[in-house]
């Protein structure tokens, strides 16, 4: 079988879709399949329009005796594939990650509006460029083959406003990672691993360790990125993860965490609660008070082991292998139905 992938990044870049395209590729090459990677180099020097004529161009000359192309991308790259494909007459399966139109939202204005409520409560404040782009992703959507979502969660709020349909809509997992060698903390750091982007809710999160710090608690946190190497020596080496966003669909550095054995306190505006809720520690991201509680719950040493206790004892697994199976399953059933 020939497959494309079409993504935007691809490692070194850091990033889920970037990690996702290297995964798959990799375990595609093992089953004996051929595949190319079309990832943006030369097309990010380019303005926006012509580079997406450019990558158009990449892909579209490249389908010959493709099956189908994979994209883990919902804007950048797979609009111009999805047009490529539909040229060609290829199957096209479009992974969702993030969801960008309501991170520019909120970045935009300010409006530290949920995730869970942005779609419900804030479409009629979009900009003429976020209405636009809402209705281009729209349209990516409805003529896949197959949109696949990391978490039911987020299937749920994209149901309505983009009109999916859920017979053409998939859940495939993220890569759970086995266990990891981690080293024992020095001090109480928290790892949070974030750009200083205003979904993050980073504010609230630093006045929550402040309020902690105040009653003489010597909790630390430490939310540099870096490369990817760095940031994992950082999981390694912190007493917890913190993650206490404005919604987080299937944050990789929660699944990290656990691959390292590291209690963890997250955002309940995810889709990662019903996996894990009997191993993590909840927060509401409004709710200085309750994160900075939560902070203090796990600073307890008996309570930290408990948690820990908890996260080592979390076995389940699921491997780009596993992923890669998955799609050519989803690829085989929109073919029967084609």
């Amino acid at each position: 079988m020939k497959i494309l992938i079409a993504t935007g990044i691809y490692p070194p870049d850091i990033g889920g879709p970037a990690q996702i395209a290297r995964g798959v590729e990799d375990a595609w090459r093992k089953e004996g399949h051929t595949v190319q990677v079309f990832a943006f180099r030369f097309e990010r020097k380019l303005p926006s329009g012509i580079r997406h004529l450019y990558y158009f161009s990449r892909v579209l000359f490249s389908l010959r005796g493709a099956d189908f192309i994979y994209s883990p991308d919902t804007f950048s790259a797979a609009l111009p594939a999805l047009f490529a494909a539909k040229l060609a007459r290829k199957k096209f399966i479009v992974r969702t990650g993030g969801d960008f139109l309501w991170e520019w939202y909120v970045e935009r204005t300010g409006d530290l509006v949920r995730l869970s409520e942005f779609y419900t409560t804030r479409l009629g404040r979009l900009s003429f460029k976020e209405r636009f782009e809402f209705f281009l992703v729209r349209f990516l959507f409805r003529h896949a083959d197959a949109v696949v979502f990391s978490t039911a969660w987020q299937r749920d709020i994209f149901e309505m406003p983009y009109g999916l349909d859920l017979r053409r809509c998939f859940v495939v997992e993220n890569f759970y990672g086995p266990k990891q060698p981690a080293e024992e903390p020095e001090g109480m750091t928290f790892t949070g691993g974030v750009r200083d982007l205003k979904w993050k809710n980073m504010s609230r999160l630093k006045e929550a360790f402040d309020a902690v710090q105040k009653k003489g608690i010597p909790v630390t946190l430490n939310w540099e990125t870096g490369s990817r190497g760095q940031f994992l020596l950082h999981i390694q080496a912190c007493y917890a993860v913190i993650i206490a966003s404005l919604g987080d669909i299937s944050p990789n550095t929660i699944l990290e965490a656990v691959a390292f054995g590291k209690p963890f306190i997250l955002t309940r505006e995810c889709g990662f609660y019903e996996k894990l809720k009997d191993i993590g520690v909840w927060v509401d991201p409004e709710d200085v008070s309750d994160i900075a509680a939560k902070i203090e719950w796990l600073a307890n040493p008996e309570h930290y082991r408990a948690q820990k206790q908890k996260v080592e004892a979390f076995g389940f697994t699921h491997s780009y292998d596993d992923i890669a199976a998955e799609l050519i399953t989803i690829y085989r059933n929109t073919d029967a139905r084609a």
